[in-house]
């Protein structure tokens, strides 16, 4: 397995008194597509924003390029290389698709030298750069949202269920700029849709009640119903 960019070992995780995280542990080789595959409230977000330091773990560890994660702030957490991307898109509505853009800057020049990228994975931003973000469609709020992470160079990219609530067709666009940033980047994503992550991804990780309880090649779970139904419920 290629060297992980991003370890997770058995961390929990506390909400207020709710032991949410129970022992998830999870590792992302450097250049793969991970996905964290469970039923809803198995612990997927949860996940994600203890590596963001966004509910920190009190137990275990999260090491990112070699680099302990403990006691550092979310944004400080960003500044190493970790672009997040969360759960029902939160773009800012009443700012243009530009201005959206632009805020996601860390240094001055960040959103010039990656444009053409993000324009070329997204053309529909292009199009609609001076747009309030809450005039756009569903899937192109899903677009703003991914290529915000991207205005740094970010090495890790966390994204939290690209795929809700959108048509097939913009599912499929999402895809496929998934994979393109894949050759540039690792990607953890959290996703409900089992048809788009077994597609997509090189690697899985189950959780389940608060536990990752398997993990492997997305390739051998495809073909291992018996799992699928126990974890996932899915076809």
């Amino acid at each position: 397995m290629p060297e992980p960019v991003l370890e997770v070992r058995n961390i929990h995780t506390y909400i207020g008194q709710f032991h949410i995280l129970e022992g998830v542990s999870l590792s992302v080789p450097k250049g793969s597509i991970t996905v964290l595959l469970g039923r809803n409230g198995a612990g997927k977000t949860t996940t994600l924003k203890s590596i963001m330091g966004i509910t920190p773990p009190r137990v275990g560890e999260v090491i990112f390029d070699g680099q302990k994660l403990a006691g550092k702030a979310s944004f400080n957490i960003a500044k190493l290389g970790i672009g997040y991307v969360p759960e029902h898109r939160a773009i800012f509505r009443d700012l243009t698709v530009a201005e959206n853009l632009q805020i996601a800057e860390r240094r001055k020049g960040d959103l010039a030298a990656r444009q053409d990228f993000i324009f070329e994975l997204f053309p529909d931003l292009k199009k609609l750069y001076k747009l309030a973000g809450g005039n756009l469609s569903g899937g192109q709020q899903q677009m703003l949202a991914i290529a915000r992470a991207l205005v740094p160079e970010n090495r890790l990219l966390l994204i939290d269920e690209p795929s809700e609530g959108l048509a097939p067709v913009i599912i499929e666009a999402l895809m496929n700029a998934i994979r393109r940033l894949s050759e540039s980047a690792t990607v953890l994503l959290v996703e409900q849709n089992f048809r788009m992550a077994s597609r997509l991804a090189d690697r899985y990780v189950i959780i389940d009640d608060g536990a990752s309880v398997q993990s492997g090649m997305m390739a051998d779970l495809v073909n291992d119903q018996a799992t699928i139904q126990r974890y996932l419920g899915a076809a």
